[in-house]
């Protein structure tokens, strides 16, 4: 093989592996843009999950991460039974940025070490808020339930037939009975058995009242029988248990008050001597004795909130 040979098949070489190497370029450019598309596909197909309203999510990044750990699913499962317009994400922003103003706020009235006390009592809070808006809205839906069932004893006793009238209940009642209701007939549309849609119903929203008409109305569907009858007498008991249950809250309302006016008077006088003496709060915390006796009483402060509390809660 000669020189000139030579130089033709190492130009030729060449030429094919810079051709090689467009192609693999172009290949990889490719991939990557196909990786773009599927991931905003993705999150384009979690979006109406999300309960936003129809609005965007704000912090779509956090949001995203936070969703992939054990404590974001956990966020997101108490978030959904809330019925709150919120996404993990917006909730954990709002909540570091809540703890940094309670920390500032609070450090600079009395003193950096109670900013410290008051941030871990705000992290608590921020679950605590989250248990107060399932209540409230289980709340809401048990005040419904006469109204629900009156409306279920109608459908029932025209014939129609106990799904049908639950989805009619639901484009009827307002939230949060319409919103639970219109789950409850979707999960049936799709093929989920009465008897788990109600069972799913009555775990998002716990009480003894929704629990006692789950189990008329599975009962019913699964045995037949008289349950026109049956949804009459529950819808008079329900009125008559809500009338119960209003006076006894009224009755209870000024133990919770007192519950919460103590702690609260403690912190009043210890910013009355913060006050009257400059800096005693920070020489107090200043020593260990002085963090121990504070957390000390802060605890003790806590547990005769929840024992008033705890001492307070009559179930009906």
């Amino acid at each position: 093989m000669d020189k000139t040979d030579l130089s033709l098949l190492t130009l030729g070489v060449t030429l094919l592996a810079l051709l090689f190497a467009v192609l693999g370029v172009h290949t990889y450019a490719a991939g990557r843009s196909q990786r773009r598309e599927l991931i905003a596909r993705m999150a384009e197909a979690e979006r109406p999950e999300l309960p936003a309203g129809g609005r965007r999510p704000r912090f779509p990044g956090v949001d995203r991460r936070l969703r992939r750990t054990g404590l974001g699913r956990r966020i997101d499962r108490k978030i959904a039974v809330t019925g709150l317009d919120l996404t993990p994400g917006e909730f954990a922003v709002y909540t570091v940025a809540g703890l940094l103003v309670v920390y500032f706020v609070v450090g600079s009235f009395f003193a950096p070490f109670f900013g410290v006390l008051a941030a871990l009592a705000g992290l608590w809070g921020a679950n605590a808020f989250l248990s107060w808006q399932r209540t409230k809205r289980t709340e809401a839906f048990i005040n419904q339930l006469p109204e629900l069932t009156r409306v279920l004893a109608n459908a029932t006793q025209a014939g129609l037939a106990m799904r049908t009238a639950l989805s009619m209940a639901a484009e009827e009642l307002d939230d949060p009975a319409g919103e639970e209701l219109r789950r409850v007939s979707d999960r049936l549309a799709v093929g989920h058995a009465f008897e788990d849609a109600l069972d799913e119903l009555a775990a998002r929203l716990p009480s003894r009242e929704l629990v006692v008409l789950v189990t008329t109305l599975v009962l019913s569907n699964r045995a037949g029988g008289q349950v026109v009858s049956s949804l009459r007498n529950l819808t008079k008991t329900l009125e008559e248990r809500k009338e119960t249950r209003r006076e006894v809250t009224t009755m209870l309302s000024q133990i919770k008050v007192t519950a919460v006016a103590v702690p609260a008077l403690g912190l009043g006088f210890l910013l009355l001597i913060n006050q009257a003496t400059p800096g005693a709060l920070d020489r107090m915390t200043g020593s260990g004795i002085g963090r121990i006796a504070t957390v000390l009483a802060f605890v003790l402060y806590g547990a005769g909130l929840f024992l008033i509390r705890r001492m307070s809660a009559v179930r009906v």
